[in-house]
């Protein structure tokens, strides 16, 4: 597992390290091409590219700080920053899309002039530049992993800009439709702010200790509830440490006659049975019946003993 892990883990670092660089370098092409042409169409996806490469680089510092070992101050290491830097890069979005309806509306009440073919030119070279950087990041790990899917999605919505200045070019040149610029932008920045929501929403979630989207909660109940010595679990909490790697804790009620060597076999079992849920890390506190405690399965009250030993 370790091993594996490992592995897509440089191969990711290396997918963002590239996409990064090509990304950075063209967002300072496109906005100068913006600023050349007056476009807005290509100022707004360089706008969304800067966002990119903010959210690359972020996600790269993320894997650097990731790698930092836990220590005694941060016992899971520095593996939230993925998170915080997917926040961050959220809400920086949602500021960048309402920039752009902002100045979009100013453009379509008074329509500038556009130097048409050259935003075509920049706007079909963006177009390439972001496919070849999707197809990079399709060969990590988008699905697990929030930073990586986060990257993914905002090279998908540069992608369609760059297909929304290149059609806004193309009428400005054959029709001579001054207000298919903003147009094409306000549809970038319709783009620009859900991936934002999404990346934010999602983010918080994690920062708010929320079950984990890929699990199932009545199936991991069912899992300790089935497993043989165990009469009864409460106090379960399950939450995610980063994209891809979840907790959980709980105490279960077990028959008291059970020795320790079997309960050491217990654990065993469903810590095996919950990893092949997603759940890498699992605390069980067992306890016998004698246990004073609260009947509830997520138990939030402080209870009044305060030497809890756990046997993980």
């Amino acid at each position: 597992m370790g091993h594996d892990h490992d592995h897509t883990h440089g191969a990711n670092k290396k997918a963002l390290m590239i996409s990064f660089s090509v990304i950075t370098a063209y967002m300072i092409i496109e906005a100068i091409g913006g600023l050349l042409t007056n476009s807005l169409a290509l100022l707004s996806d360089a706008g969304h590219m800067l966002s990119d490469s903010i959210s690359l680089g972020v996600g790269l510092l993320a894997f650097k700080f990731g790698e930092k070992v836990a220590n005694y101050s941060k016992t899971y290491g520095y593996k939230r920053f993925e998170i915080l830097a997917a926040v961050f890069n959220g809400v920086t979005l949602i500021l960048i899309s309402i920039y752009i309806f902002f100045e979009a509306y100013k453009r379509f009440t008074a329509p500038p002039e556009v130097a048409s073919t050259g935003m075509l030119i920049v706007a079909s070279i963006g177009l390439l530049v972001n496919i070849f950087v999707a197809w990079i990041l399709l060969r990590g790990d988008t699905k697990e992993n929030l930073n990586l899917r986060a990257a993914f999605l905002h090279v998908l919505g540069d992608l369609l800009g760059s297909v929304g200045a290149i059609a806004a070019a193309l009428l400005i040149i054959f029709f001579n439709w001054g207000w298919a610029d903003p147009l094409a932008s306000v549809i970038v920045a319709v783009l620009v702010l859900i991936s934002g929501w999404r990346v934010t929403k999602d983010g918080i979630h994690v920062l708010m200790e929320g079950t984990p989207k890929n699990v199932d909660l009545d199936e991991i109940i069912n899992i300790m509830e089935n497993a043989q010595g165990i009469k009864s679990i409460h106090d379960l909490h399950v939450w995610s440490i980063t994209s891809g790697q979840n907790a959980l804790s709980c105490h279960a009620v077990v028959d008291g006659d059970l020795s320790v060597h079997e309960s050491q076999g217990l654990l065993r079992t469903i810590e095996h049975d919950l990893e092949h849920k997603g759940i890498g890390h699992v605390t069980i506190q067992m306890e016998n019946n004698e246990h004073p405690h609260e009947d509830s399965l997520m138990c939030q009250n402080d209870h009044e003993h305060s030497d809890h030993q756990h046997d993980h």
